[in-house]
């Protein structure tokens, strides 16, 4: 679930490695008195790059263009929207559920939850419009249907959830939106196998960690 602020942390120490490297070629230049004409025998043309490994592997010393090879592209694939298009479609389904929360719960700690819910998937859901506004992939596929999504509630679901009251409402919302969190932590754990873009990565993760927590706060709160 850490992967993309280990990516984040990657790059950070990336840029630092290539600044330091890149000063201490030029204090040995100047120290040596620019003798750009006897270069000791068999060192590589160009500077080098110190490249961090991944999490528990040692870094790299790469060229120049070595370094710039493996720079990787993270051009969104067809993963990417689909991700998007359907987390949209499933958080805002949530927020139905989180709305009639607020009038018809009975416990406090339930509205709170609810409450709690909007206030982190409102802005997910104008990230992810945002997102595929700027990537061209705001129009909703065609063909697409909510009943493909992992853990979304059946209409009769929810016309139960809008028909029950207090203690009742309180069981049922608890069952659905437990139900419905898994869901999205499936889809996102999708994207972050089949996925290629960065950001959606960092918002899946996000939803990931989140969505998890609030399961087990859930499930402690089921009667």
């Amino acid at each position: 679930m850490l992967i993309s602020r280990q990516k984040r942390a990657g790059a950070r120490l990336f840029t630092v490695s290539v600044t330091v490297v890149a000063a201490v070629l030029a204090l040995g230049a100047c120290e040596s008195g620019g003798d750009a004409e006897s270069p000791k025998r068999g060192a590589a043309p160009g500077p080098s790059v110190v490249a961090p490994g991944r999490p528990g592997e040692p870094a790299r010393t790469l060229s120049a263009e070595d370094a710039a090879a493996e720079r990787a592209d993270d051009s969104p694939n067809a993963a990417d929207f689909t991700y998007a298009q359907m987390m949209i479609e499933h958080h805002t389904q949530a927020l139905t559920m989180t709305e009639l929360a607020r009038k018809q719960a009975g416990s406090e700690k339930v509205k709170r939850l609810a409450d709690r819910i909007a206030a982190a998937q409102k802005p997910e859901i104008g990230a992810m419009r945002g997102w595929l506004d700027s990537h061209g992939g705001a129009k909703k596929q065609d063909g697409h249907q909510h009943g493909a999504m992992p853990g979304m509630a059946t209409e009769k679901q929810l016309g139960d959830l809008r028909g029950a009251r207090g203690k009742a409402f309180d069981a049922l919302f608890l069952k659905l939106m437990i139900t419905h969190h898994d869901g999205a932590v499936t889809m996102a754990t999708e994207a972050l196998t089949d996925g290629n873009n960065i950001a959606v990565e960092e918002m899946a993760t996000d939803v990931i960690a989140q969505q998890t927590a609030e399961i087990g706060r859930m499930r402690s709160m089921t009667p």
